[in-house]
Parts: structure tokens; C-alpha cells; sequence
């Protein structure tokens, strides 16, 4: 096992202990079925962006408590140096750089993500997730396939997408190379 998942299960165990919740309300509030979010919970699986970002609103925690362990402590700037951040597994091939996570207070969790492509991507079924609030993503290089509530898009560099992320929504790089965008997600009441 992954030792970062395994630190990540055991804070998230805890953080559920301490809110005095159950296995099952978690379950519930992450969308995934009770057995599933126990194996998260003991570090045998791989956790996505919008489970963490479901359990850390949940249990009224910034996400950076529940991936690092540590509290957000900066409130005049935060700088984050070229291929810094904190990063987070999505899903396979998708690795969020969060660009804001030392900062305490945040109304918005701005990631950098690049994007893979494989083969296939431009005609192949989009995995779609949804979260609280609303999403922005600008293509920074490369091409993305999006799907938002059924409607589909091809961005590219330089165009912009706002949305209710609560609206199923996906996106893979298309065009024979991979995508970096900047996605910002704004949550009710702050993230």
C-alpha cells in the first residue's frame, strides 16, 4: 500500500471519529456504496479528487488538513513556485497540482492539471464526477474533450469553461497530446 493513501485513511478514520459520524453517512455523503468507502477508509484504495473534496466538506475541514495533515496558516499570499503545490490523484492519469492549499480561508481550490491522452480519447465514454459548486477551467496548452450534463465540447488553448459542478461532468485531452488546464472549483461558503 501507498503510504501517502494510508496516512490520507487514517486521518479521514479519525476526522470521522472525532465528527461522530458513521461509515454509513460518509458512504452517503461521498457517493459511494458503504463497502467501497470502507476500503478507502482502511488505505486499500486510491481516492478521487471529488471524494476527498465531498468527505473534507463533510467533516467541515479544509482539504489540505485531510491530504497533509497540516492546517492552512497563510492569509496575506501564498506563492507557489513552477511544479510546486500539493498534489492530488484524480484518477488515473489525472494529478491535480493544488495552488492555493497553505492558504487559510480560500473561497476557490485552484489546481493545475495536466491531462494524458490516449489513444481513443476522442471517441471514448467520459467518466463524469460531480461536487458542490461551480468550476471554471482555462485550457493553458493542448486540446480537452469535455462533457457537462450531456452537452460536449472540444476546448482548446486559451478558451475557458464555467459550470455547476454539481452537473455530471468529465473531460479527457484529445489530439494526439496531453492538456494542461487550470481548474478553479468555488464551493458554497468557501472550500
Amino acid at each position: 500500500m501507498d503510504e501517502k493513501i494510508v496516512a490520507i485513511a487514517e486521518r479521514l478514520r479519525g476526522m470521522r471519529e472525532i465528527a461522530g459520524l458513521s461509515l454509513a453517512d460518509m458512504a452517503a455523503t461521498t457517493g459511494v456504496p458503504e463497502a467501497d468507502y470502507a476500503a478507502l477508509e482502511a488505505g486499500t484504495r486510491d481516492f478521487t479528487f471529488t471524494f476527498l473534496y465531498k468527505a473534507a466538506q463533510r467533516l467541515g475541514i479544509d482539504l489540505t488538513e485531510l491530504l497533509s495533515g497540516e492546517s492552512p496558516r497563510l492569509s496575506g499570499y501564498e506563492l507557489i513556485r513552477a511544479g510546486e503545490g500539493l498534489p492530488i490523484s484524480r484518477r488515473e492519469g489525472f494529478h491535480y497540482n493544488n495552488l492555493a492549499y497553505m492558504f487559510k480561508n480560500r473561497l476557490a481550490e485552484p489546481f493545475l492539471v495536466p491531462a494524458p491522452f490516449e489513444q481513443g480519447n476522442e471517441t471514448c465514454p467520459i467518466t463524469m464526477s460531480t461536487h458542490a459548486g461551480q468550476e471554471m477551467d482555462y485550457i493553458l496548452s493542448g486540446r480537452l474533450r469535455i462533457s457537462i450534463n450531456g452537452h460536449e465540447e472540444t476546448m482548446q488553448t486559451g478558451d475557458s469553461i464555467y459550470y455547476d459542478a454539481s452537473k455530471p461532468h468529465g473531460m479527457v485531452a484529445v489530439g494526439k497530446e496531453p492538456c494542461v488546464f487550470l481548474a478553479i472549483v468555488m464551493g458554497p461558503g468557501g472550500t
